[in-house]
């Protein structure tokens, strides 16, 4: 006897159901009731803090996942879509500041606000969309592309560089979990496929914690800028990601093109990058309460657009490929 109500299969016909649905459900219970996440013990862990864990076990299952030969090829998909992302998002701001000056605003946001958010992806929404539209290889690639979180690369934009450091422990903590997991899976085959099944489980449980950091209300205070700038982030870095990864990754090495989509995103550090800025240089300490809160709009309309642009341009390319082998039969 089957279950009697069908959750799981309604949820995966959402686009990015099993991450979608959660993030939202997450959003929406700390938005409207963020002390019933706080009550403490396993309840909190789970729902309020366990995000990062159980990102960690994500990418220690997915590491599992790759080959000696697919190593080379995650990191040529990670170095590719994060300097698409980094590139796109600091020419724009450049180009405002540069031809506006530093006050001056592209749909009310200052070049503070548009390089804070264009230039910084939610490695967390990248990982969960790579494992449902890519192969082990696009989770791979999560270790380069996370090197864009915090002020850094914004600070390098806005003519920092000597004021800001890298840490790289931080970036060797993201890679720990996927090497341990590749090491394991390498030399056991059982032991990959026993791991396998941790990539999908992972995937809701660390979904609803991401949606339990966002607040919807950030998209009302931050009016129309923010909501502007969140789809500036969504389409300008995410198409530029897809077509990238469209003509820069061999055919071969790849499962689908809207992998590369996945980047449009900002992550919810890049929330506290325009103080940080602001703390080294008190000139745009004007512009960094205002950037902060259309920052917060565009990690909350990101997270929640961009597994629907991914799944939508999944569907396309599916469509294109089966058209183009049409014509060929």
């Amino acid at each position: 006897m089957t279950g009697k109500v069908p959750i799981l299969k309604t949820i995966q016909k959402v686009p990015g159901g099993l991450m979608v649905v959660f993030l939202l459900l997450g959003a929406i219970v700390n938005t409207f009731a963020p002390k019933s996440l706080m009550i403490g013990s396993f309840t909190t862990a789970l729902f309020k803090q366990g995000a990062l864990p159980l990102i960690a076990v994500l990418l220690f299952c997915s590491g599992a996942q790759i080959t000696i030969k697919t190593a080379g090829v995650a990191l040529w998909k990670g170095f590719v879509l994060n300097t698409v992302k980094i590139l796109l998002g600091i020419s724009i701001g450049l180009v405002v500041g540069k031809l506006m000056g530093p006050e001056a605003s592209l749909f009310g946001l200052t070049p503070l606000a548009l390089i804070a958010a264009m230039a910084n992806s939610n490695g967390g929404l990248y990982t969960a969309l790579a494992q449902k539209y890519g192969d082990a290889s696009d989770i791979g690639a999560v270790a380069i592309v996370s090197t864009n979180d915090g002020p850094f690369f914004t600070m390098v934009a806005m003519g920092m560089t000597g004021l800001a450091n890298i840490p790289i422990i931080a970036m060797v903590a993201v890679v720990v979990p996927i090497i341990i997991g590749m090491i394991l899976g390498n030399l056991d085959e059982d032991m990959r496929k026993f791991l396998a099944p941790g990539v999908m489980l992972s995937i809701p449980f660390f979904s609803f914690p991401l949606g339990a950091g966002l607040n919807l209300m950030d998209i009302v205070k931050a009016g129309i800028p923010g909501i502007a700038l969140g789809l500036m982030t969504l389409f300008v870095t995410g198409i530029g990601g897809f077509f990238a990864y469209k003509f820069l990754i061999p055919s071969k090495d790849k499962r689908s093109d809207a992998v590369g989509a996945g980047i449009g995103t900002t992550a919810g550090n890049a929330a506290g990058t325009p103080a940080a800025i602001a703390a080294v240089d008190p000139t745009w300490a004007p512009y960094a309460a205002a950037a902060t809160v259309q920052v917060g709009a565009s990690i909350v309309i990101t997270a929640i657009l961009c597994p629907l642009l991914v799944d939508f341009l999944s569907r396309m390319c599916k469509q294109h490929n089966n058209v183009v082998k049409g014509e060929d039969n």
